[in-house]
């Protein structure tokens, strides 16, 4: 979340950055922040000073005893014990502020850098870079659904049977095409100098606050209501989280981690053809790259997670291309986020396959995720994170990308991985 040291000494540029966002009553927002600050403030300063005076009346009681000034030392008895009640009630108005200051400040998203784009939607986002192989299809070309049905690779109408839509079943070679996929991504994460970690898929709701899902995704996500968890929707959450109320060193950044995880999204309200197959699902793989840096160095850090997903693309030989998100389209959390978008040649149009964001404080906020610089002052970190990859839409890409008459071509970095170059 914001911090209210960004928000009381920028105040202009978060009220303009948060309209770039197009976020409601952005003015009037800030304004009550403002006011609950002062608030909470006001009554802190109050309590102090009454604090102060309870001590120091209080020291004067004993030798007023031993004076025998008995009535003055009832009298600052009285006067103790009136500014003792004085004080519960101020100790209420402060704790009541914070906590309504709290409550908002999570209602409020992140402030977008000033190179993201103006804009509302998709539409209007920017593409900085176009990239890949040219494909070439026979004439009969056939979207995914159809080429998993044909090659027994992918069982949706099974998946219906077994949970509900958008839990396909994958078998055979379409089983080890994805682990293929988990394995070829995870061994590029780990050279590129990612550490591997194996979270759990289910989180508490503090994590949930920490990273940003709650209370903004609330309804996207699946919740086991009996022990109050939730099922994750990205990897980007349980490990984020391993820095929730963590001091790091300055010496330990950048952390680099990345973790195989399937995630969960309820999806609701999604239906038509851009949900068919495997364009959106309820239950996907994904490896995840997550990152906790210095202000300093986070923008090199960006950049490099950027590289390291067009990379993967490359490898992958699929044509791609990459964007630059407006205020209008981006995460609640992010700051600035580029996504990269591959070519579904049999169904003519652009499948998102990554997101790569920088959060810049707003998650460590929310997480007290900081570091201790070599002078000893503690500061927020920054977080980043980015698919690399979600499999889903890169799996129909592959799948409708190399499809040839004698069946499904395998790229060649992926041979070593699936055992196989082709699927028939």
């Amino acid at each position: 979340m914001l911090t209210i040291k960004q928000i009381t000494e920028n105040t202009d540029a978060v009220i303009c950055g948060l309209e770039k966002k197009h976020f409601n009553n952005a003015k009037e927002t800030i304004g009550q922040v403002i006011a609950l600050n002062n608030k909470r403030k006001s009554a802190q300063a109050t309590l102090d000073n009454n604090l102060a005076q309870v001590n120091a009346i209080s020291k004067t009681i004993g030798g007023l005893m031993k004076e025998g000034k008995k009535e003055e030392a009832e009298a600052a008895k009285s006067q103790v014990a009136g500014l003792k009640e004085v004080n519960k009630s101020l100790q209420a108005e402060m704790d009541q502020a914070a906590s309504d200051l709290q409550a908002l400040l999570y209602t409020i998203p992140n402030v977008p850098y000033e190179e993201v784009p103006e804009g509302f939607g998709a539409e209007d986002n920017l593409v900085v870079k176009m990239g890949g192989m040219e494909t070439e299809l026979p004439k009969d070309a056939l979207p995914h659904w159809e080429l998993a049905k044909k090659y027994d690779i992918i069982d949706f109408d099974l998946g219906v049977k077994i949970t509900g839509a958008g839990f396909p079943v994958y078998k055979g070679k379409g089983a080890r095409l994805q682990r293929a996929l988990i394995n070829f991504f995870l061994d590029e994460a780990r050279a590129s100098g990612y550490t591997e970690v194996m979270p759990p898929t289910v989180v508490n709701a503090a994590s949930g606050y920490g990273t940003g899902q709650l209370p903004d995704k609330e309804g996207q996500m699946y919740h086991c209501e009996v022990d109050d968890l939730y099922l994750i929707p990205t990897a980007e959450v349980p490990v984020t989280n391993i820095y929730r109320d963590v001091i790091l060193d300055e010496k330990q950044l950048p952390i680099k981690n990345c973790a195989y995880t399937e995630c969960f999204r309820r999806e609701a309200g999604s239906y038509g053809k851009d949900v068919r197959g495997l364009n959106r699902l309820h239950e996907f793989s994904k490896v995840e790259l997550v990152r906790i840096d210095t202000p300093q160095h986070s923008r090199q850090s960006h950049q490099e997670m950027l590289d390291h997903v067009e990379g993967l693309l490359v490898k992958l030989e699929l044509p791609y291309r990459i964007l630059r998100l407006c205020g209008g389209d981006m995460s609640f959390t992010a700051a600035i986020c580029y996504d990269f978008e591959v070519y579904s040649e049999a169904q003519k149009r652009w499948l998102e396959v990554s997101s790569v964001s920088n959060f810049d404080t707003y998650q460590a906020n929310r997480l007290k995720c900081r570091y201790r610089t070599a002078e000893k002052k503690t500061e927020l970190c920054h977080t980043l994170n980015g698919s690399a990859l979600a499999l889903p839409r890169i799996v129909a890409a592959l799948l409708e990308n190399n499809q040839t008459p004698e069946g499904i071509r395998i790229p060649k970095a992926l041979i070593p991985y699936t055992g196989f170059e082709m699927i028939d």
